[in-house]
């Protein structure tokens, strides 16, 4: 299983919650969650929310 990384930015929060939903919806349902890394960057006149999602696909158990 090779770790795969998916960074998301905006500087509007509604946006950036839409981007990581999407993202958490568009994952296989094999898909793994690892770790999330949240950060906030003040700019000149906003703030940069990021969010770095590290997961990992699995393979399903057959029976």
């Amino acid at each position: 299983m090779e770790p795969k990384f998916k960074l998301i930015s905006s500087n509007n929060f509604e946006l950036f919650e839409s981007r990581l939903n999407e993202f958490i919806q568009s994952l296989d349902r094999d898909d793994v969650v690892v770790d999330v890394k949240f950060a906030t960057s003040a700019l000149s006149s906003t703030i940069e929310f990021s969010a770095l999602v590290h997961y990992q696909h699995t393979e399903s158990w057959d029976d």
